[in-house]
């Protein structure tokens, strides 16, 4: 198990993780509940990870991670199938759960 990405929080690591899946890769997500620690804990080390299971998965998953971090944060796309707005690192409408 390696260590793939530090994301900024939860939902950044669950976006991470859903995406390796999607491509295949077994992967987990950690310090889900470390984040009520801070003050207690450094928070370099409270900051949610995403670890990938098989060493030899690693460059498709760091693959799946630049294609994720090229994505614009800031422009929408709407769904063919419904027509609604979903921001643009969104796979699948979250309206109707088609793939955009």
């Amino acid at each position: 198990m390696l260590k793939l990405y530090t994301a900024a929080n939860l939902p950044e690591a669950y976006i991470v993780f859903h995406l390796l899946g999607q491509a295949g890769i077994e992967a987990r997500v950690f310090n889900e509940h470390a984040l009520g620690g801070l003050g207690e804990i450094p928070f370099t080390h409270a900051y949610p990870e995403v670890w990938v299971m098989e060493e030899a998965d690693m460059p498709r998953a760091r693959e799946v991670v630049a294609g994720y971090e090229k994505l614009p944060d800031h422009i929408d796309v709407r769904c063919a199938a419904c027509r609604e707005t979903n921001p643009a690192n969104f796979q699948v409408c979250w309206n109707c759960g088609e793939p955009i």
